[in-house]
């Protein structure tokens, strides 16, 4: 028994051996290059301590791809590694109304990056630096290696960090324990490369689903990113392609049994085992062979000009083939792939014998394509994606991903994707961005979009507004009158309104029978007291509101027109023979009319039947048909 217990152990022992052998031997077979992926730090004060220095982004919590922000950072004076809750210490950093967000400086060391940055955030931090405890060059802040705890508070990140060095983090201290207000600018406008309107981005993926958390992440991901991520390559406004991480078994043990269990090719490619156990599950070459079915499926679709549809296969495949119900096979992949239009034939030639001596072209291409090259260096970390280039360091959570790739386009080509609600920065919830606005007609010139507020003027119900944005809106061209009648002088009593908006005029005017600039205030005119109206003698005025009213002594009647005053008897007069003036007129025209109709209709019957009837006595010689308009029965 002992021996049979001591035997298993050993196996178990040469086994892990051997798979630690084959981590070791890829990394060192691409010559690993890991670049550290920055963003830009600016102090602004104090004067002393001003100026830009680089630091590492985290590879958690969302950054702010594409914009930058502003803070005030704080140094705690306990628990400064930010190891244990903020809570226990009474200590929070929730920003107060008015105040600039709250930058917490800590300490590396004794825990997790994640954790003193998850507890920095439920203290209320807007982000996290955190200062290096060697001299040494920047490296990336990465999440701790699976578990059920960590993996409860990894997901939850959503504020940005960063690794500083430790000359710059004693520096900030110093400043801080002087009383000074050490005000920073985060920039990530920079870190994403954007030359073009287009971007090229790629995945570094795995068809593998029981890796755990991180394997749980990516799957939710890629449902959740598949819609955006069709709609920029359908428009033509990105260049995606997908990637696999593999590796071949060395030479010495290509006949050994956990080298055949996890490679194709003869050991030429080869992928983990998906339980980390040689005795029971899926193996390895399981996962390589589907890795590249997946390749293939993009590859053919690529070819027919649709390299969306990679999308809908991988979500499809992870919901219809999961390895716990013993679906991860060939035959439910190809249900997917005939499901989805793709031609077979294609993806089996494409894939080529896995059992055969020889190398996969499409398989040596990825372990190719695994070295870095550039600015972006070799790919170690599953999942990586990479932007323009670049590595994405953060969540791999859909708006973040989006404003990441977003921020890759050169500013004004973005496409309508990358304005979208769900990746707004929403900095004009505050104050309403320091942005010119009219509570009146509900119009606001701040927008968010992923790179931060701009302060534009509007375009409302068809009017377009123009001026700074900052300080100054004002409705421009026809309809501008409609909303909040353009911005001028506008007042309504005893059920009238004047308004000194004209639609065809650029400035305000105050309407007649007022005075004024036309924008802050127009003041009635008093017609009778300025002497504009009933300037006859028997005429007496009175002002009204925008306008005035004229009367006439005794029996008389006023005429506006003419500003004078007439009697009743002569108006009366004036009536009556206007009224015979217009009947004459009226007989006029009718017998003009009666006269014309006689002309050119009567008058022209009339000849025609004196022409017959002397045709019947005088017969012209060239006449062949005499017309007779007269009755010939007896």
């Amino acid at each position: 028994m002992f021996t049979r217990s001591k035997e298993r152990e050993n196996k178990r022992k040469t086994s892990l051996t051997l798979l630690g052998f084959l981590i070791l031997t890829w990394v060192s077979s691409i010559e690993s290059r890991f670049v550290v992926e920055k963003n830009s730090l600016r102090v602004t004060s104090p004067d002393d301590v001003k100026g830009t220095y680089d630091s590492a982004i985290g590879n958690f919590g969302i950054p702010q791809y594409g914009g930058s922000m502003a803070g005030t950072v704080i140094y705690p004076k306990e628990n400064n590694k930010g190891c244990k809750d903020f809570s226990d210490f009474s200590i929070s950093f929730k920003k107060k109304p008015g105040q600039l967000p709250t930058f917490v400086l800590l300490d590396r060391g004794d825990c997790f990056f994640a954790l003193k940055v998850w507890n920095a955030q439920q203290a209320g931090a807007a982000a996290v630096l955190v200062a290096d405890d060697v001299d040494e060059a920047l490296i990336t802040m990465d999440t701790p290696e699976e578990d059920s705890v960590s993996a409860k508070y990894i997901e939850n990140i959503t504020i940005p960090s960063a690794l500083i060095e430790r000359s710059f983090g004693d520096t900030l201290k110093k400043a801080i324990k002087k009383g000074d207000m050490v005000n920073v600018n985060l920039d990530w406008r920079e870190a994403v490369p954007h030359p073009d309107d287009r971007v090229e981005y790629e995945l570094w993926t795995t068809s593998n689903d029981e890796c755990g958390v991180k394997c749980e992440m990516l799957i939710g991901f890629m449902k959740e990113f598949k819609g955006a991520a069709q709609i920029l390559e359908k428009g033509g406004y990105t260049q995606f392609t997908p990637h696999y991480i593999t590796w071949y078994c060395p030479q010495a043990f290509t006949i050994s049994k956990q080298c055949k269990s996890q490679c194709i090719n003869h050991g030429r490619y080869c992928a983990p085992d998906p339980e980390q156990d040689f005795s029971r599950g899926y193996e390895g070459k399981d996962v390589v062979v589907e890795n590249l079915r997946q390749l293939c499926v993009f590859k053919v679709a690529n070819e027919t000009r649709k390299p969306w549809v990679w999308w809908d296969y991988v979500t499809d495949f992870q919901i219809r083939c999961p390895m716990k119900d013993k679906k991860y096979n060939k035959d439910c992949a190809e249900g997917v792939i005939k499901s989805l239009g793709i031609d077979l034939k294609k993806i089996e030639k494409c894939m080529g014998d896995p059992e055969a001596d020889s190398d996969n072209p499409v398989l040596k291409e990825e372990q190719e394509a695994q070295i870095g090259k550039g600015a972006r260096g070799d790919v170690t970390i599953l999942p990586t994606l990479v932007v323009n280039n670049h590595q994405y360091r953060g969540k791999l959570e859909k708006g973040a991903v989006l404003k990441a790739i977003c921020s890759g386009f050169e500013e004004t080509t973005e496409p309508g994707v990358c304005l979208s609600d769900e990746i707004e920065t929403n900095e004009c919830l505050d104050n309403n961005g320091g942005c010119w606005e009219d509570k009146v007609a509900n119009a606001t010139a701040c927008k968010d979009t992923f790179r931060g507020r701009v302060c534009e003027c509007p375009l409302v119900n068809g009017v377009q507004f123009q001026g700074d944005g900052y300080s100054l809106c004002k409705p421009n061209g026809p309809g501008k009158c409609k909303i909040n009648h353009g911005g001028c002088w506008h007042e309504s009593r005893h059920g009238q309104t004047f308004t000194a908006c004209v639609d065809h005029e650029d400035t305000c005017k105050c309407p007649p029978g007022f005075k004024g600039d036309g924008v802050n205030s127009c003041e009635d005119i008093d017609e009778c007291k300025e002497k504009l109206a009933c300037q006859c003698s028997d005429c007496s005025c009175k002002n009204t509101w925008g306008s005035y009213d004229c009367s006439c002594s005794g029996d008389l009647l006023y005429m506006k027109d003419h500003d004078t005053c007439i009697s009743k008897s002569a108006a009366q007069a004036k009536s009556t023979w206007a009224a015979v003036w217009l009947s004459l007129i009226g007989l006029g025209m009718i017998a003009s009319g009666g006269y014309l109709f006689y002309k050119y209709r009567i008058r022209q019957y009339m000849d025609s039947e004196i022409r017959a009837i002397m045709a019947q006595y005088m017969p012209l010689d060239s006449q062949t048909e005499i017309v007779n308009h007269s009755d010939d029965r007896a």
